[in-house]
């Protein structure tokens, strides 16, 4: 559009005035009177030299014309003129040493004639017409100009307005999609929740008779050393089936209601999980280091569930022939401290809380696979379990609006970091946070 107006601006510097006649003397005249204003004077000979020009130049302010001519006068040569259209706007101003009667007049204005000059020239007369219509002219050519910008405005704006609605159809076309999904993941959501049913009662009623009847088999005196082991084996296989649907059917409960959230004071609740991995903690002669921790809003049992699961595996993935030492620390997070700016969710008042321990550990490019329901890193011979208590953990923290993450080397144990808000929101996740970085 600059562009345009640019190159539009840059021919109205210009102003250009054709002058056709016959005779050389006239031409060379008005020429010499017009000079002074500072035109481009185009000369014509001839009606027929004029329309020659003007097929290749369009662009004049003004033309004057003698209408006394041989061949074509200027009567004709005007009609031909305003039969195209880039030259209909141009003004003609007749040049005559006749005064006509009113009706050969009126012929001229007829044919678009602006007016008539007569000779001999008044040369002041002239310079002061040729201004008017020069001006005029310029004037038109700017509304001309006006109106193309008006026009390409109004295109730009109604394509703006297509893109618009396309964009409000695509919206709305998403929002529908997200509505379906939304109606499609609550389907498959109860479709999980009686999948939990039945397997908390119609798959583990068949692997507890397959348990109580090899028991009994076992019980038997009759039973030889080979069959003893096959049984035994079908015993612990089942058994561990059996914690794998618990397990399952932890992870698919683990969420959370405004009502469920309590007062916890963490220092109680991991002195009880201490008591519950008594038994654990004095076959391994483990050593629990426990810094002072934070009363926080959250759900006991779940809470509770995670602190259960992060000891068991600090005990359980142990190295041989060593110790294991555990260090629980605590620190408070504000939305002052700037390092950890992923915090500022919810105002960023969180409490920190590591669990560090000197066990196996792991390679740190695991660090996210840990999480992952099923995901081992030891097969089950190596270490028991279902790989399903680290999921849970993860699960229950993002349910509490807060952050988990693992960090370890092979061979020098594993700190796991929880972040958790110290006090509860008033809403709760539709999906989980991303891990801290």
């Amino acid at each position: 559009m600059e562009l345009f107006r640019e190159q539009n601006v840059n021919r109205q510097t210009e102003i250009k005035v054709l002058v056709v006649d016959d005779r050389e003397d006239n031409l060379l005249a008005i020429e010499t009177i017009l000079e002074k204003d500072n035109y481009t004077i185009i000369k014509a000979n001839s009606g027929r030299a004029a329309l020659k020009i003007l097929l290749q130049q369009h662009n004049f302010s003004l033309i004057l014309m003698d209408v006394q001519m041989p061949d074509i006068n200027g009567f004709e040569t005007a009609a031909i003129i305003y039969e195209r259209d880039k030259l209909k706007n141009i003004p003609i101003i007749f040049i005559t040493a006749q005064n006509f009667d009113e009706e050969y007049v009126f012929k001229g204005y007829k044919l678009g004639a602006v007016d008539y000059i007569y000779k001999p020239i008044n040369s002041e007369l002239l310079r002061a017409k040729v201004a008017v219509f020069v001006e005029l002219y310029q004037k038109n050519q700017q509304l001309l100009l006006n109106q193309q910008e008006l026009v390409s405005a109004n295109f730009s704006l109604q394509k703006e307005v297509e893109e618009r609605k396309a964009t409000e159809e695509k919206v709305r076309v998403l929002n529908d999609q997200l509505i379906k999904s939304n109606t499609h993941l609550k389907t498959v959501n109860e479709e999980l929740d009686r999948f939990a049913y039945v397997a908390s009662h119609d798959l583990q009623e068949p692997l507890r008779k397959i348990i109580v009847f090899t028991d009994r088999i076992l019980t038997k005196q009759n039973v030889n050393a080979e069959n003893e082991k096959y049984f035994q084996k079908i015993v612990d296989s089942s058994r561990r089936m059996q914690s794998l649907i618990n397990d399952l059917l932890n992870f698919s409960k683990q969420a959370a209601s405004p009502s469920d959230f309590k007062e916890v004071d963490l220092n109680v609740l991991i002195k009880d999980v201490i008591t519950e991995l008594e038994i654990e903690i004095e076959k391994t002669e483990a050593q629990i280091h426990l810094a002072v921790l934070p009363v926080i809003n959250a759900v006991p049992s779940l809470i509770r569930q995670v602190f259960y699961n992060l000891l068991s595996n600090a005990i359980k993935y142990c190295k041989p022939l060593v110790t294991p030492v555990i260090k629980i620390n605590t620190e408070k997070i504000n939305e002052l401290d700037n390092r950890f700016p992923a915090l500022l969710l919810n105002n960023g008042k969180y409490c920190k809380i590591t669990i560090i321990d000197n066990g196996i550990g792991f390679d740190p490019k695991y660090a996210e696979d840990i999480f992952v329901v099923f995901k081992r890193l030891h097969s089950y011979h190596q270490f028991k379990g279902s790989g399903v208590g680290l999921s849970i953990c993860k699960k229950i923290i993002e349910n509490h609006n807060g952050f988990i993450k693992a960090e370890g080397k092979l061979g020098e144990g594993s700190t796991f970091t929880i972040y958790l808000p110290e006090k509860p929101l008033s809403s709760f996740p539709t999906q989980p946070h991303e891990a801290l970085q």
